[in-house]
Formats: C-alpha cells, sequence, structure tokens
C-alpha cells in the first residue's frame, strides 16, 4: 500500500447531508474546517475519499459524480484510503489529521447526497479524521500516511521467577496471545518485557514510567492474591485514573463457578492518561482465561480512551 495520499479536491457544504463543492483551499482548525457544515467538537471532522473509490461507483453505474459528490471534503489519489485504521494519521507539511472512523451510517433517502447519486460509497470506503494541527491545505499537496504503532509492557511479578528459579511463562504468554490479536486486526504493535520481584517501589517505579511513556497497553502478571507479597492491585490503583471493574468481576465470576479458588484473585483494569492497565494473577492457565475475555472488548477499549465513539 502507498504511503501517501495527493489531493485532487478539497470541498466544502454550508449544510450536512448536502453534495460538497470544490473549492480553492480549505483551512483547518482545531474543530474541523473552517466554515464547513462538520466541523465541530467531534471525532468526524473531517471527511476524505479516494478517487479510486468513485472511480470504481462510476464504472459500475455508467454515471459520473463530481469532486465532493460523496460529501467528502478532501478528495485524494493513490492511496487506498478505507485501508487504513482509526488512529493512523495523514499529514501534509504542519496539518496533521487522526483517522477516526471507516464508513458510516448511510440515511439512504433521507440524504441529499443519496437522491443526487442515487447510492452513497461513504459508508463503505470514505473515512473520517479529526484535526490535530491544523493549517491549510489544496488540491496538488501531498497526504503523508504514518500507520499507528501500539505500544505494550508486559511486567511478571515473581520472587521465584526473578531469582531464576524458573521461567516466566505468564509474561511469555501475554506477549504472545496480545501480538497474535493486534496481528490478526492488521495493527503494528511494538512490545516490551520485564521480569521483576513482588517489591512495591520497584513495581510503582516500572509502572510510572511506563505509563509516563505514553504506552497504549500495560498487562502485569502475578502479585495479585492474598500472601503478604501480593501487593501488585493496591501499586496499580493508585496511579489509576479510572478503574474498569465490570470486566475482572465478570471473570472471576465465570471461572469461580468452576473453581472458587478463582474468586480470590484480586486483579484489577483501569486507565491512566490513554494507557489501558490490566493487572492477572501469574499462572498461565490464568492469564489464558483473562485475555480471553479482555480481548474481546479491548478495540472498543482502545477507542474509548481515545475520546473515539464508535457506539
Amino acid at each position: 500500500m502507498e504511503k501517501h495520499a495527493i489531493i485532487r479536491s478539497v470541498n466544502t457544504s454550508v449544510k450536512k447531508g448536502e453534495v460538497k463543492s470544490p473549492v480553492k483551499e480549505i483551512r483547518l482548525a482545531d474543530q474541523g474546517i473552517e466554515g464547513d457544515a462538520h466541523a465541530g467538537p467531534h471525532h468526524r471532522q473531517v471527511s476524505l475519499l479516494a478517487v479510486e473509490s468513485i472511480r470504481k461507483y462510476e464504472q459500475n453505474t455508467s454515471s459520473q459524480v463530481p469532486m465532493g459528490g460523496f460529501g467528502e471534503n478532501i478528495t485524494t489519489e493513490g492511496f487506498a484510503l478505507h485501508r487504513a485504521h482509526p488512529l493512523d494519521r495523514f499529514q501534509c507539511g504542519k496539518v496533521l489529521l487522526e483517522m477516526t472512523q471507516v464508513g458510516k451510517k448511510c440515511h439512504g433517502k433521507r440524504c441529499a447526497i443519496y437522491k443526487e447519486t442515487g447510492e452513497c460509497i461513504m459508508p463503505d470506503e470514505g473515512i473520517f479524521c479529526r484535526v490535530l494541527q491544523g493549517g491549510r491545505l489544496e488540491p496538488g499537496d501531498r497526504l503523508e500516511y504514518h500507520p499507528k504503532q501500539f505500544s505494550l509492557k508486559v511486567i511478571t511479578l515473581s520472587d521465584r521467577a526473578a531469582a531464576g528459579i524458573y521461567p516466566d511463562l505468564s509474561g511469555k504468554l501475554v506477549r504472545e496471545e496480545v501480538s497474535k490479536w493486534f496481528q490478526q486486526k492488521e495493527l503494528a504493535l511494538a512490545s516490551d518485557s520485564l521480569l521483576i520481584p513482588d517489591e512495591q517501589k520497584v513495581f510503582s517505579r516500572e509502572l510510572s514510567a511506563a505509563i509516563g511513556k505514553g504506552t497504549d497497553l500495560i498487562i502485569t502478571t502475578g502479585s495479585t492474591g492474598l500472601g503478604s507479597r501480593d501487593i501488585a492491585p493496591e501499586v496499580a490503583e493508585e496511579l489509576m485514573e479510572k478503574d474498569i471493574p465490570g470486566i475482572m468481576d465478570l471473570i472471576r465470576v465465570k471461572y469461580g463457578m468452576v473453581n472458587p479458588n478463582a474468586l480470590l484473585s484480586r486483579s484489577v483494569a483501569g486507565i491512566a492518561g490513554r494507557t489501558l492497565l490490566f493487572v492477572l494473577p501469574g499462572s498461565t492457565r490464568a492469564v489464558k482465561e483473562y485475555l480471553e475475555e479482555i480481548l474481546k472488548s479491548l478495540w472498543h477499549m482502545i477507542l474509548m480512551v481515545n475520546d473515539i465513539d464508535s457506539h
């Protein structure tokens, strides 16, 4: 896939749901394009559609659609926009756009664009972005594509594993399972791991450092039981700004109905800034059970902590 797109047209409209008209240039501010109906404090501030998608539509329908005809603010060429992912970025000079959504719900006959074209391809191949840095764009400008690389930090707490008595199997399993999930979603991931003893100060320091770096996802294993050395939940909760109790409660109840000892786990989940933090038990069996449930809603959690409403 090409790493850039050329802007072929920039388009605006005064009202939502209308065909947009080409203009000489657009100026982007913190809430979108100045003077455009879709500007506002939300995650769908700027819409983009590739010329390739428009040409495919024209070939299938034997019709012609002008630039902006599907309500897109920016018409591009040379890049398959709909293959990008939320949180990927497009840059031209100081202008920086962050992708927030692929496609949208089609309003059918209630939409002026649908009435004009008979069909709309925005729901399938258009994308939406929010403005991170404003500036000016015009036809001929080049949008550089920068895919988001997510970061994962795995911290294993175990006195015996840290002493070399046995290998760290749970941390390895977390990296394998999470990496597989990101690969399946075609998302880039950089991971880092650390093995430390059950020491409160060491764990707090390492956890704080990972959060301070803006790590997207931190998963810890071990030190969640009832022993005097089990300190992970307390340390993590001190750094969390919000907790996510439901997912851990579900896991405890689900597996506690089969094995009552599972109810004794004090695992916690929460967020610090835009970092998702999950504190898991140390056994490989528990790691697999917890991740099986966490990964079901992980993408939705990632979007939510990045202020993208995907409902």
